[in-house]
Parts: structure tokens; C-alpha cells; sequence
């Protein structure tokens, strides 16, 4: 069984260990990471790294690469091997650091493997992206999926009032299954992306199809019945929580003027 996790980032960073993971290289630098592949060979929309994030290199994994396993995720987030690593030190966290035959074990009995949600207590989904970017982004999706997929429409509706959420855009999951997704929410994205213009969003709000799309993956999951488990993620440089934390609240009483 061959294992690939695309681990993505845009610049030459310390990657996990394993053969299972893959480093690719997204972002517009000219100089080429050794050991990095980069999303930009073969069938692939690298162009659009500014404001499809870590997306590129999703749509380039599907396209392009041959595995019975596939997986996304980012150099400063990655899976733990299964025990929480909330209060390690970054030198712990790299030796919890998922492993291939903890991905073999857990997907011989489901699906998909995603991040614990994120709960944001205080508001729904749809109120915290509204308070957080353009919410025309959203109103657009939903128009999108009411026209182009209308069974998923209830999915989606009943995802933005809930107040938890697998965020983060990354996942493991049987090829077959990592391929339909990523083929599903890039053809909702790419409609998305013909309908507004986000010409005079600030160089953040540009990465809209990012943003998006994490609130796509509960519903595709929902309306697909896919089986999935969690599994905590590590943040591998510090974090500020105090600044998080803030911000999180100013955004609440101010929305995006917070900004």
C-alpha cells in the first residue's frame, strides 16, 4: 500500500519524516527547495496560489500522483501520531508526528482521517466568516451550489449554523475519495471565482477560495456519508494566544474593520 501526504509550504522549511510524506513547494519563488516537488508540473493550477492557498497543491496531488492513500497538510500543522500535543515544546512535537502505520490502521476502518473541530462557542460558521472576511463569498457559494449541486444545498445550510467546524484544509484520505473531493470543491471554487472580483480585496482577503473551501469540507462529508475519524493537530512554531484570543473578540464587536 503506497501512502503519500503532501505537506505544503512556500518556503524551505524542516518537513516531517517519513517516506509516506511528500513536500511541495507552492508560492512564486524562483529557486527550487531541494527535496520539494512543486505544484506547478503537469496538470495543475499553481497560478492561483495567491488566493487558493494550500488548494494548489490538493489539485496537483489528485491530478498528478498515483497512491492508495492521499493526504494534505501544512508545514505548521501537522497530525499527531493519536495523544494530544497542546502543551509540548516544539522539540516534542516533532517526535509525535503522525506515522504511516497509524494512517494504515486507522483507514482500514474509515474513510477519512480529519483534524478535532474547531469550536467557535461564541457564533455560528456563517457569523464568524461574516465577521471575519467578505461575506459575499459565501452568499456566492450557496448560489453556486443551489444551481450547480442543489442536493447539497441542506448540507450546507445546516453546516453554517453550527459552531464547530473541521478547519485548517487538511485531511487523509482513501485516493479515490481525496480525488473526488478535491475534483467537487475545486468546480464549486472555480464558479465562485467567476462571479466576484476580488480585484480591490486586501492581499489576506485575496485568499478567499482558501477560506471557503474550509467550510466546504463538512459538507461534502456530511452529504457523502463518509466515514471519518480525528485526530488532534500540532501547531509547530509558538503560538500567541493572548493575540489570537484578541483578535478573535475585536473581529466579533468590530467584523472585518477589526482588520
Amino acid at each position: 500500500m503506497k501512502t503519500e501526504i503532501y505537506v505544503v509550504s512556500h518556503k524551505n522549511t524542516r518537513m516531517p519524516e517519513g517516506k509516506m510524506y511528500v513536500p511541495v513547494q507552492v508560492g512564486t519563488s524562483p529557486n527550487n527547495f531541494a527535496g520539494f516537488v512543486r505544484d506547478n508540473t503537469g496538470d495543475n493550477i499553481a497560478d492561483k496560489n495567491f488566493s487558493y492557498c494550500e488548494l494548489t497543491a490538493q489539485y496537483w496531488g489528485a491530478r498528478n500522483r498515483h497512491a492508495d492513500i492521499k493526504g494534505l497538510v501544512h508545514y505548521r500543522r501537522l497530525f499527531t501520531d493519536g495523544g494530544s500535543a497542546f502543551f509540548k515544546s516544539v522539540s516534542a512535537k516533532w517526535k509525535s508526528v503522525l506515522t504511516e502505520p497509524t494512517v494504515e490502521v486507522l483507514l482500514e476502518k474509515y474513510d477519512m482521517i480529519l483534524p478535532r473541530k474547531r469550536n467557535y462557542y461564541i457564533e455560528t460558521l456563517w457569523s464568524h466568516y461574516e465577521h471575519s472576511h467578505h461575506i459575499e463569498g459565501l452568499e456566492v457559494t450557496r448560489e453556486v451550489l443551489q444551481e450547480k449541486y442543489p442536493e447539497y444545498l441542506r448540507a450546507f445550510d445546516e453546516h453554517m449554523k453550527e459552531r464547530k467546524g473541521h478547519m485548517f484544509n487538511i485531511m487523509i484520505a482513501k485516493a479515490a475519495i481525496f480525488d473526488e473531493y478535491t475534483n467537487w470543491v475545486i468546480d464549486v471554487l472555480r464558479e465562485v471565482e467567476q462571479r466576484i472580483d476580488i480585484s480591490s480585496y486586501s492581499q489576506s482577503e485575496q485568499r478567499i477560495f482558501g477560506y471557503i473551501s474550509e467550510l466546504l469540507v463538512d459538507v461534502w462529508v456530511t452529504q457523502n456519508n463518509i466515514r471519518y475519524c480525528e485526530l488532534p493537530v500540532m501547531f509547530m512554531g509558538n503560538q500567541h494566544w493572548v493575540k489570537k484570543i484578541y483578535a478573535f473578540l475585536k473581529r466579533k464587536v468590530l467584523g472585518r474593520k477589526a482588520d
